[in-house]
């Protein structure tokens, strides 16, 4: 007998759906549809380099043709003997002695860089109070550390501190006379070593600090010529900075001129300074061409931005991310053309703001052409293609206006140090600024910003105010600038 057939239950839509998705024939088109998809893609990505490579080869050719130089081997000190190398002093010298493994550096003498930053644990705990000449919180602090000598009963604060920095006098007497050599070069690879350069400059920041409060200590001694030597090595390590390429250096740089200037005001504000040392001085500020050196300073830092991007474009992703994951997924997966849209973005930023912020030949500094709204004229809308020009722009402005303001203190010394000369050879200071010239200033500087006389007076108190309309661009009464930089009782 016939069994009875039995029929298939009707499939589900769903079952259905799973079944023709996986046939055979809907998966080769699917992979057909893929590969063109993965192709076109591909092909996108391909002119989208190639666009982006042309317009920045383009970009750079027209400013070359123009004289302007993008290579950072066009600002980067050449190698000098270690002879005339203040870098290359022993004390100094380990921190040269360096590889990079895995973009890190490692020195070969370890126990000769922890020696060099041994001035680190003195300056950088005491600069906040050195700001207002106060020595006790530096007296404390030495006889309280068994790593300093001490006498057995506490003296004048000054006599003690004095009495303690001696454990660094051969180190001092070192580097005073090698800071005499006529160069100070760090290395010639600026893109390779930003960990070893840093330590180095560390370093110098330290060195000056323990100076600066030498300095104090020797003008609340009543040693003036002293402080001057002090204050003369100080303006030294500033100075061995100058030739560098970078902005991180240049930020390091008057990071250590400002602190000279503590000493400066703090001679004046208790007439300290004798005519001839005075005199000295005004040289030194005058000497600090700080206008004079932006210009180089910026397009070194232009330089710099294209060597980074040049090495991310080649598949270094360490040049600016290091090791972070991120930073290499966005350069295995993020097309190159973005980059060199973005390096043409940056390059636009220095051309039309930064380099135009400053006129050394006029001795002007224009803070309006850095706004914020001037980088929305340069950069449009915010696009892939800027992102990074954004990201760049307000560290940008920070460090600018950071070095036209020590600019400015430069020149307020400079007329204050003349202003002291005036009192010692007059028993008074002058009704105006104009009374200095020419005895006892060369040229009376002009306010860097807008350009009209700084702001000066007498006070009743037998004292004066002078200062300048600062970054804003607003006149404040002098009443900022003497609060954040002790200009109050000068």
């Amino acid at each position: 007998m016939n069994e009875p057939q039995t029929t298939a239950p009707p499939r589900s839509f769903a079952s259905s759906f799973i079944h023709r998705l996986f046939n055979w024939r809907m998966f080769r088109r699917a992979l057909i549809g893929l590969v063109g998809l993965v192709t076109l893609l591909a092909l996108l990505v391909t002119e989208e380099n190639w666009r982006g490579k042309r317009d920045w080869e383009n970009y750079k050719s027209e400013r070359e043709a123009k004289g302007e130089r993008f290579d950072l081997s066009a600002f980067t000190p050449k190698p000098v003997p270690p002879e005339q190398n203040f870098f290359a002093t022993p004390f100094l010298a380990p921190l040269l002695d360096y590889e990079i493994v895995n973009g890190e550096a490692r020195w070969r003498d370890s126990n000769g860089v922890a020696h060099a930053k041994s001035l680190g644990l003195v300056g950088g705990a005491l600069v906040g109070d050195l700001e207002h000449g106060d020595l006790k919180a530096a007296q404390k602090y030495f006889r309280s550390n068994t790593n300093f000598p001490t006498r057995p009963q506490p003296q004048d604060a000054a006599d003690d501190v004095l009495f303690a920095l001696q454990k660094f006098e051969p180190i001092l007497t070192e580097l005073r006379a090698a800071s005499e050599r006529p160069a100070a070069v760090f290395s010639i690879h600026p893109e390779r070593d930003m960990a070893a350069r840093m330590e180095m400059f560390m370093v110098i920041r330290s060195m000056a600090q323990t100076a600066l409060l030498h300095a104090l200590a020797s003008l609340q001694a009543g040693n003036s010529s002293n402080a001057l030597t002090d204050v003369r090595f100080m303006f030294r390590l500033g100075e061995a900075l100058r030739g560098e390429p970078l902005l991180m250096s240049h930020m390091f740089r008057i990071a250590i001129l400002n602190l000279a200037l503590q000493p400066v005001r703090r001679g004046l504000a208790e007439h300290r300074w004798s005519a001839a040392q005075l005199q000295e001085l005004q040289g030194l500020l005058l000497s600090g061409d700080l206008l004079g050196d932006y210009g180089r300073m910026m397009r070194g830092e232009r330089a710099f931005s294209n060597e980074l991007m040049g090495q991310y474009i080649a598949g270094n992703f360490a040049s600016m991310g290091g090791q972070n994951p991120g930073f290499k997924f966005l350069g295995w997966f993020e097309p190159r053309g973005l980059f060199y849209q973005n390096q043409i973005a940056i390059n636009r930023l220095h051309e039309q703001i930064s380099l135009r912020v400053a006129d050394a030949a006029a001795h002007r500094v224009y803070p309006e052409r850095c706004r914020t709204n001037a980088m929305l004229e340069v950069l449009g809308r915010s696009t892939p293609y800027n992102i990074f020009g954004r990201l760049l722009f307000p560290a940008l402005q920070k460090a600018v206006s950071h070095y036209f303001r020590t600019e400015s203190f430069f020149d307020q010394n400079v007329l204050a140090c003349a202003l002291e000369r005036h009192r010692l050879a007059h028993g008074n200071y002058p009704e105006t600024l104009a009374a200095l010239a020419p005895q006892f200033i060369g040229k009376i500087p002009h306010d860097i910003i807008g350009g009209e006389p700084l702001h000066y007076r007498r006070t009743d108190d037998g004292k004066f105010l002078l200062y300048s309309i600062g970054w804003n661009e607003k006149d404040d009464g002098g009443t900022v600038a003497a609060k954040q930089q002790g200009r109050d009782d000068v």
